[in-house]
């Protein structure tokens, strides 16, 4: 039995190898796309201001400062 589940993990891990290489250039384009987006809407809301803010009253509540 315990051979069995060896072999079991062993093909899963050699085939899963081959089949699985990570993320493409298209992608790292569309997260590069969308993180451009994100950063583009906040500075032309103008709400940067009001996420720095926030984060620094969270980072104040959790240090005492």
């Amino acid at each position: 039995m315990l051979l069995n589940w060896r072999k079991t993990v062993v093909t899963h891990l050699t085939t899963r190898r081959h089949s699985d290489r990570g993320a493409g250039f298209v992608e790292y384009a569309g997260l590069l796309l969308l993180i451009a987006l994100i950063v583009g809407a906040v500075f032309s809301l103008g709400i940067d201001n009001t996420i720095a803010n926030a984060v620094d009253r969270a980072v104040q509540s959790v240090t005492g400062r």
